[in-house]
């Protein structure tokens, strides 16, 4: 499974043949506006919704004591597992119309249901809402200072939950011995996701059944359905869930909204289906963010520069309630390879999660995994640089060798297999690192500063909730193959991947046999069970058991084979039953088969797949213009071990987005609130900028399998290698390029200004 292919679905994508949720239309819809808090922390004093109501044309309008008396419940979040001393997650009820109080700038506070989206919008204008404003608490700083603003009344000091992992003990007999110590703060900020395709939802309510039935963009109908489910109080047999294209999603879009369950609640209530798009001001306003994380490492290491010890400390900004993945970012997702592809005896790990006036916070690339993985990096960067070692030799010294695997960290995280040496190697050849000092002298002569960042790295790949992934197999009245899973492409090319491994198991790649198969990510006809995309586990979860059906499908057809041939038994070979000389193809036994219903050939497979390891080498060579502070990433290489590859086509895609995406938090994008207001500053794309493709001149891309054995496939997933790698290798870059001028430190992102005031200070104090 190794040369290129041609995508399947990018001839339906490129000509507008897809079908997206804001193309979806239900007779008799009405549509949805949300009239959304301006204030980051107030008391709702009053809301006087009845000129809006009394507007032709409008049917409704609700607001948080009609989410009050539905009897709905509070929108799910947070963990299960236990803190410090056995805590639980404090977690406040969270409406889906506020209720009482806003506590972020963007929450819903009214819904407007009305014959048009214009109409509904025009009549929010007249919904007078009085507040009485309460001081805001800003970023997990903010939030947890002595005396700050206090969001929920029974969760004092604003911390939502303290988890800790490791061997405190060990860690401090170690850095009490060390000859040398390194420590770093790194602040990922708050970003926002911001897909293509806006937020949309659709909800249509059978008040016969008590069936909803709702049409969201989403990465996988189980996890939106279980979300509904819980917010509403009801059954997940109840709730249908519809999906087909997504325009982007990067973890945002893993479970469910608010407005989602109070368009729902306006279905039920007008028994006629109702439509909400959002804006892309809604999307600054109310997607949930990403990262809002600050990360205190400390490395310990003996004198001759092996690694003896490693503790973080660690603040997690939720936002104003907790997302079901955002407690578990700044807890489990930052430690689980807090050791990352080094040999460490000794690790441990403090973390906070505290509530802020801020949008909630949830899974968004990596979700945490490429913070933890760019501390790392940056603390043995810093060493080597403190402590005059060569960044090369240093990480040679402590990486985990081969022979070692399965290794188990000092945390209790086991790494099954992997081979980091291998892997800078090859990616310290495809940089041409040797030759960079030539390069850098070129660059001194034009005026400019160059520098060289590496980043050796190990995510987790996500294990998932489900029990197990499973892919069914049903045949149509024309023999052709429908393979259902649960898994939702946002762009990562399930149809080519899956079809690819269906028509390969199956003999059949040289036969056309892809145009008799089609892939269904969620099946509202059937009960599948699996987990949703996230974490880079679709293609080892979902596709294992898409490989696990080929062998299903040929023992389910064998007997039918024989019985086709007149035979007493049949033997599979290139894509055809055969019995002596006889021989039927495969399908054209379905096609001979068809007109039995069901299908006799129709069969299931599944299994359970737990988490991998994906590692890589990520280097980037930057150059800066010291008189504007300007970074060009002139170039960028990548070396991944993800394990057995199905589609280089799909990988390579998938490493230069997730590496942009990396670039474009090093260089730019940030969400800034105001620390006074709480308003947020970077509401549009014309104070929040995007990462642009001219913004990479050139980035190679090679790969090194390591297959694992803890799935079908031998796959570890590819989603976020990209960014896990390019937070380390691009701040590494840009602090090799300045380190010479006296600029030891940088936060995200490095915009322009920033560094070029930190350029002139260094020049100030030099002079």
């Amino acid at each position: 499974m190794s040369e290129k292919t041609i995508r399947r679905e990018d001839a339906r994508l490129l000509t507008g043949g897809g079908r997206y949720t804001a193309d979806w239309n239900l007779p008799g819809q009405l549509y949805a506006f949300f009239l959304r808090s301006e204030r980051a922390h107030a008391e709702i004093v009053s809301i006087d919704a009845n000129p809006a109501r009394a507007r032709p044309g409008v049917h409704a309008v609700l607001t948080g004591s009609d989410y009050a008396a539905s009897g709905w419940k509070s929108l799910p979040g947070g963990v299960s597992y236990e803190g410090v001393g056995g805590q639980k997650q404090k977690k406040p009820f969270w409406p889906a119309l506020a209720q009482k109080k806003v506590q972020y700038v963007g929450q819903p506070v009214a819904l407007v249901v009305a014959e048009s989206a214009a109409l509904a919008q025009d009549a929010a204008e007249e919904i007078a809402v009085e507040y009485r404003d309460l001081p805001a608490a800003i970023g997990f700083e903010g939030a947890t200072r002595p005396g700050a603003a206090q969001l929920h009344e029974d969760i004092p000091g604003n911390l939502a939950f303290e988890y800790e992992t490791g061997d405190a003990a060990a860690v401090q007999a170690a850095f009490a011995g060390a000859a040398l110590k390194t420590r770093l703060t790194v602040r990922s900020q708050r970003l926002v996701g911001n897909p293509i395709e806006p937020r949309a939802f659709l909800a249509s309510f059978d008040a016969g059944s008590g069936v909803f039935t709702v049409y969201s963009p989403s990465q996988g109908l189980n996890g939106m359905r279980g979300f509904l489910a819980a917010a509403t109080g009801l059954p997940g047999e109840k709730i249908r869930v519809v999906t087909e294209l997504v325009g982007g999603s990067f973890g945002i879009r893993s479970y469910s909204y608010a407005e989602h369950v109070a368009v729902m609640l306006a279905a039920q209530t007008l028994g006629r289906p109702v439509k909400w798009v959002a804006t892309r001001s809604e999307i600054f306003l109310s997607d949930n963010q990403g990262r809002g994380l600050t990360l205190t490492g400390e490395l310990a290491l003996a004198r001759d520069g092996g690694f003896l010890a490693l503790r973080f400390d660690d603040g997690a900004d939720l936002g104003a309630f907790s997302t079901p993945f955002g407690p578990q970012i700044g807890s489990r997702n930052i430690t689980i390879t807090m050791g990352g592809v080094y040999r460490i005896a000794a690790m441990h790990a403090h973390t906070r999660c505290a509530y802020s006036n801020a949008v909630p916070v949830s899974a968004y690339r990596g979700a945490g995994r490429p913070d933890i993985a760019c501390v790392i990096e940056r603390l043995v960067d810093r060493a080597a640089a403190e402590h005059g070692f060569d960044p090369i030799a240093l990480r040679r010294k402590n990486f985990i060798p081969p022979e070692a695997m399965p290794y188990r960290t000092a945390n209790g995280t086991t790494y099954d297999c992997g081979e980091f040496e291998k892997v800078m190697d090859k990616a310290l050849g495809l940089a041409d690192w040797k030759g960079f000092p030539a390069r850098r002298e070129r660059a001194q002569r034009e005026g400019k500063l160059r520098g060289i960042g590496i980043a050796t790295f190990l995510e987790a790949s996500a294990a998932g909730v489900a029990p197990k992934d499973q892919a069914y197999a049903r045949f149509d009245a024309s023999g052709m193959l429908h393979v259902s899973c649960v898994s939702q492409s946002t762009g990562q090319g399930h149809e080519t991947a899956f079809v690819r491994i269906l028509s390969e198991g199956l003999g059949l790649i040289h036969e056309n046999a892809g145009e008799r198969i089609r892939i269904h990510e969620g099946n509202l006809d059937l009960t599948v069970v699996g987990n949703g995309t996230g974490g880079s586990r679709s293609l080892y979860g979902a596709g294992s058991a898409v490989k696990l059906l080929v062998a299903k499908l040929i023992e389910t057809a064998k007997p039918l084979a024989a019985e086709a041939l007149g035979a007493d038994a049949v033997e599979y070979k290139d894509g055809k039953f055969e019995a002596g000389r006889k021989s039927i193809g495969f399908f054209d036994l379905a096609q001979k088969l068809a007109a039995s219903s069901p299908h006799p050939m129709d069969c299931v497979a599944e299994g359970s797949f737990g988490a991998t390891f994906p590692n890589g080498c990520h280097i980037a060579e930057v150059e800066i213009d010291p008189e504007t502070g300007v970074v060009d990433v002139v170039n960028y290489a990548t070396v991944d071990d993800i394990g057995n590859v199905v589609d280089h086509t799909s990988v390579e895609g998938q490493v230069h987005g997730g590496v942009l995406q990396g670039v474009g938090q090093v260089l730019a994008e940030h969400a800034i609130y105001d620390s006074d207001t709480g308003q947020l500053l970077a509401g549009s794309f014309m104070d929040y900028p995007m990462p642009r493709a001219d913004w990479m001149h050139a980035i190679r891309c090679d790969e090194h399998p390591v297959p694992t054995k803890a799935n079908a496939l031998g796959a570890k997933g590819v989603g976020e290698s990209g960014t896990s790698g390019a937070l380390g290798a691009t701040l590494n870059a840009i602090l090799d390029a300045v380190r010479p001028v006296g600029i030891t430190d940088l936060d995200m992102p490095v915009t322009p200004d920033r560094l070029w005031r930190a350029l002139r200070d260094a020049r100030n104090k030099a002079t």
